[in-house]
């Protein structure tokens, strides 16, 4: 059984990129780009919104991630939780302008002590994300 008040981590993967906050927002809310650097999905720019993140199947999962949007700030804040294989978690996206470019800062919290396995899966998965989400942000005009 697991202790609902034990403490949690949270993953942090900060990055500078050097394109304007609105491109990059562009990437981070437009379902048609975000399948492109994350997932297939259903995403909307809307608060309570809720939607599917879907991979490719693989055993003992069916690939499909539940989401719901929880905070929507244009070209600041984005926000979400990511539940899957049993972990309830809240992706957190903050833009910060900078003088080459944008800030980028991504949060995903709510790991607990027992779930090292998927805190060290996302910590390789979201490398891996942000990798492909600069270079689509970098491909938009």
């Amino acid at each position: 059984m697991t202790n609902p008040t034990a403490p949690t981590r949270t993953l942090v993967v900060e990055k500078e990129m050097p394109h304007p906050p609105e491109k990059i927002w562009r990437a981070l809310t437009q379902a048609s780009l975000m399948e492109a650097w994350l997932m297939a999905n259903d995403f909307r720019p809307v608060v309570g919104h809720k939607f599917t993140l879907r991979t490719k199947p693989m055993p003992h999962w069916n690939g499909v991630i539940d989401c719901e949007v929880l905070v929507i700030e244009p070209y600041n804040r984005l926000s979400y939780s990511w539940n899957a294989l049993g972990l309830k978690s809240v992706v957190n996206w903050t833009l910060t302008p900078s003088n080459g470019g944008t800030h980028l800062r991504m949060e995903q919290s709510g790991f607990r002590s027992e779930e090292d396995a998927n805190y060290k899966g996302a910590s390789y998965g979201w490398q891996k994300f942000i990798g492909s989400l600069e270079r689509v942000v970098g491909g938009l005009d």
